[in-house]
């Protein structure tokens, strides 16, 4: 799968994670850790060290290459990774559809770069990976990516009393989805 990197905002490059992203994706996360905390499930230690972003990477990889998942990172002109976006569990044939999910630093909030890395996976779920439609859920709380979300095409579908487990608790979330054509899904 040929994806290029892009630009989503003035010195910042959506592009495909790589192995090489250890380091730098270890740094935001423990960089972020307290801003992402109520939008997550709790990690083990292990998951703020170079070897678990290694591993974890090489997991996102494997997967990548098998075609069930399209992992992304946002990096500065510095170097440093910004956020983060992934087609998770992505389902062929007669759904032909995946999951998206994302995060942005807390110093690069308001910036846009969600919405425009959300539009972006929507053009290569599309016309890359060949999807029919895409998923994403929210906290009930999280207004910033219901605005995103909203921005980008997606439709509210429904409330899921206690569908993720956030932050160490069972947590309701908003659906939505993005239809991105009606094609016949590939065979």
């Amino acid at each position: 799968m040929e994806i290029e990197s892009a630009d989503i905002a003035p010195g910042v490059t959506m592009r495909l994670l790589a192995r090489a992203d250890a380091g730098a994706l270890c740094a935001a996360y423990v960089d972020n850790r307290d801003h992402l905390r109520p939008w997550e499930p709790r990690r083990p230690e292990s998951f703020f060290t170079e070897a678990g972003q290694r591993e974890r990477i090489d997991g996102q990889l494997r997967l990548f290459s098998e075609g069930g998942l399209v992992p992304f990172v946002f990096q500065a002109a510095d170097g440093r990774i910004v956020g983060t976006i992934t087609l998770n569990g992505i389902i062929r044939g007669a759904l032909s559809s995946s999951p998206v999910g994302y995060w942005v630093a807390a110093g690069q909030q308001s910036r846009g770069l969600a919405t425009a890395a959300v539009r972006r996976v929507c053009r290569i779920a599309r016309e890359v990976v060949g999807l029919h439609r895409i998923e994403a859920s929210t906290l009930l709380g999280n207004t910033g990516s219901q605005r995103v979300l909203a921005k980008c095409g997606f439709e509210p579908i429904g409330l899921a009393p206690k569908y993720l487990h956030i932050d160490g608790a069972w947590r309701d979330c908003r659906l939505f989805q993005r239809i991105l054509h009606d094609d016949d899904p590939a065979l």
